[in-house]
């Protein structure tokens, strides 16, 4: 089964098949901060998380919203001479902080050129009544995806990394979403530390499971001068090598149900941060053994979906 020239349900397919054209994520900094960052519930954030606050490709947020979009179109003119694109607020969390501030920053990054859409990343445990009567409202205006941090369902993992909401939290955040029609989109991670392949594997037949309309499946990098690289130093853990995580990335893609789209099958950190794994560098080595042992093993996403739901 193919999307495209893919055997499984990409993002770029995705938004090709919804405009008719290539459509460009651009990364916004909001200039937001995180309940996990400004003392409501730590100061450390999530252990994982860099300075920027996964915002690390986005212009600085110093700059007003327009001149961000300005420099990272500018960019992607020297490769892709025509295109729309979706606004992207990518760093810490950006549903954080009085409506009318969320508002006017939404609708100064929609009413760039050639705008179709915006994603907006935040946390389960910042999705107000009003921040959704907001969302809402954009939703009902442009096309608008939410992304949730999920990361795992695993309790005991969650309290390590800090995430620092329970999963009843996610829960309620992504039904009260689904009632809106607002699509979700959740992050997982791969490799976080003492998780065995099975609870990684729960955690993907959980969110398939959801209501939700996408998934972002990253790599855990540990990154220099976050809490997750001093904890690493302490107590050494496994740390997946690059055919463990193209087998777990396919295992993965094969429970996932047919209609999901997959924004993400692994991500990017800063290289002169990246303490490990190291093989992670080299993102199209990583893309390309992915691609080849999906042939290797004649699968596609969902070959597995129906049997997973039954478990």
């Amino acid at each position: 089964m193919y999307w495209g020239d893919k055997p499984y349900y990409s993002l770029n397919y995705f938004l090709r098949q919804k405009f008719g054209e290539k459509v460009f994520k651009i990364s916004l900094d909001g200039g937001f901060t995180c309940p996990n960052r400004d003392g409501t519930l730590s100061k450390n954030g999530c252990i994982f998380c860099s300075g920027r606050g996964s915002g690390d490709f986005a212009p600085p947020a110093i700059l007003p919203i327009t001149e961000q979009f300005n420099r990272s179109r500018a960019l992607l003119k020297d490769k892709w001479k025509s295109g729309k694109y979706i606004v992207y607020f990518q760093a810490f969390t950006n549903t954080y902080g009085p409506v009318d501030v969320l508002r006017k920053k939404y609708e100064e990054a929609l009413s760039l050129p050639n705008v179709v859409g915006i994603a907006i990343a935040t946390r389960p445990d910042c999705l107000s009544k009003p921040v959704l009567d907001l969302l809402d409202e954009i939703n009902k205006k442009t096309y608008l995806w939410v992304e949730l941090g999920l990361q795992t369902m695993h309790e005991d993992t969650a309290v390590l990394i800090q995430r620092g909401y329970p999963l009843s939290c996610f829960e309620e955040a992504v039904n009260n979403l689904s009632k809106r029609n607002i699509d979700t989109v959740i992050h997982m991670i791969l490799g976080l530390p003492g998780e065995s392949k099975s609870d990684m594997l729960s955690s993907i037949k959980y969110a398939a499971k959801q209501p939700i309309q996408g998934i972002k499946l990253h790599l855990l990098h540990i990154i220099k001068d976050t809490p997750l690289y001093e904890y690493y130093l302490k107590n050494p853990f496994h740390v997946l090598t690059m055919d463990e995580y193209i087998d777990l990335v396919i295992d993965c893609i094969e429970l996932l149900p047919p209609h999901m789209v997959i924004h993400r099958i692994t991500g990017d950190g800063p290289k002169a941060l990246l303490a490990a794994p190291l093989w992670s560098k080299n993102k199209k080595a990583v893309l390309n053994g992915i691609h080849k042992r999906l042939k290797e093993r004649n699968t596609w996403q969902g070959k597995l979906y129906s049997f997973s739901c039954r478990e």
